[in-house]
């Protein structure tokens, strides 16, 4: 509970919508607490530095109230406080992105994490899940039925965040996105309404929520599609990094089946040189894993090789060590559908000059069923054969910063021409120079329906702390 006998002000200091400063009574700000079953946090109380944190450890920022909520009527009374006192508000679910959007300084924080209920039904193949939980969270529960459904790479990454930015995952090429899976939605509006949402009730805004989520509202609840996994072919095989290497593994990846996806990064290897480590997962019947797995069976000889059958929850855990929370990350992305000569190149140029030990450069596939859904389907528009390029220096020194933000602007600009002007939103994370073309990129051929959507549902754009959709913007 906030203890407001010993404060010295009588007034809380915060941010406004639009960024300018202003001050609540202390009243007020008892009464949200007094109409929370959560917890509503300041920077007096002893919980706030550890709410505050995100996994991005480049993200310091300082909000005036952190409402961590129990259950939907928590996040309605905040979202309702927000907007009748002209607050900044951001949204946590995982808190795992790069720019720290889950959080802001000044603002009300609607902390999702407390939230993490989780109902499977087995027999119908779906999950019903809160927003607080995370892919490891989730991974557990359904993995006790022998299910899963497509949810990301790295267990520490909230499935809300993920899922209403697209979500791929080493499920995709069989299954779909993350979005391509969610059934059904429930979302408290800007206006404190609660929607439930899917093909037939609030059709329109359940399409903007795959893929463009974050701009309509807080979704509280989640229906997803199941599909039976259990054991995986997967892993890492680690090589020399070579220009065969990287032709090797975009060919590989072109031809793969369905079952069989690929993510490639490009490291400091063994004795401080630059390696290429293929993660695989195979989620096909064990009698297709070797025959897939021949050519890359067949290329040369690895430093590294832990590819084998494992656990579906074993596979979803490889990169959660690379990818720690609290480590200081920067990021840079690009959709590219193949590496040509001159990415190759460019690739192999900067990986002489990594700026850290834990600096990489990562090629995430979005191939298979994912890329043969139509690009008006859902928000997400990307739907061909690609690669998400993530230039993606990290370290444990803040002193590295800006070290790391230079070698990733340089070695993203030379990728430029080799890409797509296109972008996944989940990766559209650089918070010091991103603008609204690459919002419009993000969102492609989808971005003028969304700001029609946009304009429908959050006209004032209380939820702007993410790949924002303004609704005052002008033309195409």
């Amino acid at each position: 509970m906030l203890s407001f006998a010993n404060k010295v002000s009588s007034v809380l200091d915060v941010t406004r919508l639009r960024g300018d400063r202003g001050q609540l009574p202390l009243a007020t700000v008892q009464s949200l607490e007094n109409n929370l079953r959560g917890t509503l946090l300041t920077s007096v109380d002893q919980a706030y530095d550890e709410a505050r944190r995100v996994w991005n450890g480049m993200v310091d920022k300082r909000p005036a109230m952190i409402a961590r909520c129990r259950d939907t009527a928590d996040v309605v009374t905040c979202v309702n406080f927000a907007r009748e006192h002209d607050l900044s508000l951001a949204v946590r679910g995982g808190g795992h992105n790069y720019a720290g959007k889950a959080i802001c300084d000044g603002g009300l924080v609607i902390d999702l994490s407390p939230m993490k209920g989780i109902e499977i039904d087995a027999q119908n193949g779906t999950a019903t899940a809160e927003a607080g939980l995370r892919l490891g969270e989730f991974d557990r529960a359904t993995q006790e039925f022998g299910l899963a459904t497509t949810l990301g790479i790295n267990t520490d990454t909230g499935i809300s965040g993920l899922t209403l930015g697209g979500g791929y995952g080493w499920l995709a090429g069989k299954y779909g996105l993350a979005c391509d899976n969610l059934i059904s939605a429930d979302i408290v509006t800007s206006d404190g309404r609660t929607c439930h949402c899917d093909e037939e009730q609030f059709a329109d805004l359940f399409w903007g929520l795959r893929g463009a989520g974050a701009n309509f509202g807080i979704v509280t609840q989640f229906q997803f599609r199941l599909h039976g996994v259990t054991d995986v072919m997967g892993g890492v095989a680690i090589y020399s990094l070579a220009e065969d290497t990287l032709h090797f593994f975009d060919e590989f990846s072109a031809s793969a089946p369905d079952e069989l996806t690929t993510v490639g990064v490009v490291l400091n290897g063994p004795g401080d040189r630059p390696a290429f480590a293929m993660g695989i997962c195979h989620c096909g019947s064990p009698d297709q894993w070797e025959k897939d797995l021949k050519p890359l069976r067949a290329f040369g000889t690895p430093l590294a090789d832990s590819i084998r059958a494992q656990p579906y929850l074993d596979m979803q855990m490889i990169f959660d060590s690379a990818w720690p929370p609290g480590r200081i990350y920067y990021n840079k992305a690009h959709n590219i559908r193949s590496l040509s000569a001159g990415a190759i190149q460019t690739i192999l140029r900067y990986s002489g000059t990594l700026p850290t030990p834990f600096s990489n450069i990562a090629l995430q596939q979005l191939h298979g069923a994912a890329a043969r859904v139509p690009a008006d389907a859902t928000a997400f528009p990307h739907r061909y054969q690609h690669f998400d390029l993530l230039v993606h220096p990290a370290s444990d020194d803040p002193v590295d910063s800006t070290r790391m933000i230079s070698w990733a602007r340089e070695c993203w600009t030379e990728l430029q021409e080799f890409a797509e002007r296109a972008v996944y939103v989940n990766a559209l994370e650089d918070a010091l120079e991103e603008g609204e073309r690459r919002v419009r990129e993000a969102y492609g051929t989808n971005y003028e329906r969304l700001l029609t959507l946009k304009r429908k549902y959050d006209p004032r754009n209380l939820f702007r702390l993410n790949s924002n959709i303004n609704p005052a913007a002008i033309g195409p």
